[in-house]
């Protein structure tokens, strides 16, 4: 069940969930804002938490509103993407054969069908984008497990428009946004052992922050430089 809490100019979109605790998160591209909420919860304790975190939630959407977008992708000769925090030119080649990505240096080299649409192209890069945070998150979390004791059962690799990652700690589950493949190598580490840590502490608590600063002990230079970086523009609709 959802609804909207309307707090002067502020819509703060609620979710009720079977769950313990309060959830807040301020959501790009325009700084939206969700708390998820037991369901049990008065709507009148939720709207004090939301009155008590104003503050917070203003930060938080400046930070979101001033961050560097993307401009549209049109997938043309030249134009500029990132790989793995690198600024890359795309050179398409169209020849009769399967569609295909290569980084080479600096350097992206799309191969695509004559007469391909930009969401054919569109595509093409998506799919490799998602290849490569799976192929390259297989050892980290091999690294990893031994380390925090947690065994990951599967992984899922998908585009999403709010999270970096996300974990299923009673399935053992993660789930890994495939436009990470876009940041350095060291920001995919840490949202890696970010959701691995979300195995053993469901939460953002304390008990959290001891699992980060004793395995990860920069992770907070990690992710303060995840969120500089450009991000993706998209017409996002919630």
């Amino acid at each position: 069940m959802s609804a909207v809490l309307q707090l002067g100019d502020l819509a703060v979109a609620v979710v009720r969930k079977p769950i313990r605790n309060l959830h807040l998160s301020v959501n790009p591209p325009d700084g939206h804002v969700k708390i998820s909420a037991p369901s049990r919860l008065s709507a009148e304790a939720i709207r004090l938490f939301a009155i008590s975190k104003i503050g917070w939630i203003r930060k938080q959407q400046a930070k979101i509103r001033s961050q560097e977008r993307e401009p549209p992708r049109e997938y043309r000769e030249l134009e500029t993407h990132w790989a793995w925090g690198t600024r890359c030119r795309l050179h398409v080649v169209e020849e009769d054969r399967a569609p295909a990505v290569t980084l080479e240096h600096d350097s992206l080299v799309l191969r695509v069908r004559p007469g391909s649409t930009v969401r054919q192209r569109q595509a093409v890069m998506e799919d490799w984008y998602r290849r490569q945070i799976r192929d390259a998150s297989a050892p980290l979390i091999a690294k990893w497990e031994p380390v925090l004791g947690v065994k990951v059962e599967k992984v899922f690799v998908q585009k999403m428009k709010t999270l970096w990652g996300s974990c299923n700690s009673r399935r053992r589950t993660i789930r890994l946004n495939s436009e990470l493949a876009k940041k350095p190598r060291e920001c995919l580490e840490y949202i890696v052992v970010h959701e691995m840590a979300h195995v053993l502490e469901r939460s953002h608590g304390p008990r959290f922050v001891a699992l980060m600063d004793r395995h990860l002990p920069n992770w907070r230079y990690f992710k303060a430089r995840l969120n500089r970086l450009p991000v993706r523009h998209e017409d996002w609709l919630y």
